[in-house]
């Protein structure tokens, strides 16, 4: 892949550091220290992925699961995760693989081993690897090297991903991607800012993405968050292209938000019909 290393900045106290171009936090990391992510770290003026082929997580999901609903449906894939993230989110429905990552146990996969597991899970009905379960995109470089890989054994790259991700870098990937889920967790900057986000990086991802792979777009409805952006958002997503499949997802009680409510199945559906009239495709998920 190509570098993601900006030229040499000053760091904190003159100390010479790098910038990292993968997202847009475009973090300036000292010698030694780590981005906002917390697996990418200056290594001699380079930025190195500290996570290469870490995996939290291996299983043979329902495609629907991701979720995919227009993708391949009733098939299954190899659902691969490995750790850390790119945003805050104090909802994080999977936070033991993201905020937490430093008290994750993992094991190390090399690409060679996820496509051979691949391969071997064909026969169960599996077609081939989704990067999902954290954020895959913070390390690019192992789902880059998996995706070669997947595809030349003849089976499908999906990845499920909050979108945080600059041009560049997606541009490198798309060709070997099948089929994504994008979180849109919003439709303002002020709430992605809370997040530790970008609103319009997202935007770009889903825009370049959408001509280039099956695209499906998920929003995790929180009570008193986001419930008022999902007209904008759909309306956004239909002027892109109405045939976009939305998923609306069911809030849980998780992480840092361990003390509210679930969102109302009445709630969920109500917005479904919000979203119905924008857009031809609207799912509600978590019931």
């Amino acid at each position: 892949m190509s570098d993601q290393t900006a030229p040499a900045v000053p760091g904190r106290g003159g100390d010479p550091a790098v910038r990292c171009g993968l997202c847009p936090h475009r973090c300036v990391i000292p010698e030694g220290g780590t981005g906002f992510c917390g697996v990418r770290e200056n290594r001699a003026g380079k930025v190195a992925y500290t996570a290469y082929g870490k995996v939290s997580s291996v299983a043979l999901d329902p495609i629907e699961k991701k979720p995919l609903r227009l993708f391949h449906p009733g098939k299954r894939i190899l659902s691969v995760g490995g750790v850390g993230c790119n945003l805050r989110c104090p909802f994080c429905q999977n936070f033991e693989l993201s905020a937490e990552f430093g008290h994750r146990r993992t094991k190390t996969l090399s690409p060679e081993q996820v496509a051979a597991l691949a391969v071997e899970a064909v026969p169960d009905g599996n077609i081939g690897v989704a990067y999902t379960y954290n954020e895959p995109l913070i390390g690019v470089e192992f789902v880059l090297d998996c995706a070669k890989l997947i595809r030349g054994a003849g089976l499908c790259n999906v990845l499920v991903t909050n979108g945080m991700i600059n041009k560049g870098p997606l541009e490198e990937l798309l060709p070997l991607i099948d089929a994504m889920n994008i979180d849109l967790k919003g439709f303002t900057g002020d709430f992605y800012r809370g997040l530790g986000g970008d609103l319009e990086t997202v935007k770009q991802t889903i825009t370049l993405s959408r001509g280039r792979c099956h695209v499906e777009v998920t929003t995790l409805v929180i009570p008193g968050e986001n419930e008022d952006d999902i007209e904008p958002l759909s309306a956004w997503l239909a002027s892109l292209d109405p045939e976009i499949p939305l998923h609306l997802s069911r809030f849980f009680p998780r992480y840092r938000y361990a003390d509210r409510q679930p969102t109302p199945v009445e709630t969920l559906f109500r917005l479904r019909d919000v979203a119905g009239r924008f857009l031809k495709n609207v799912f509600v998920g978590n019931v």
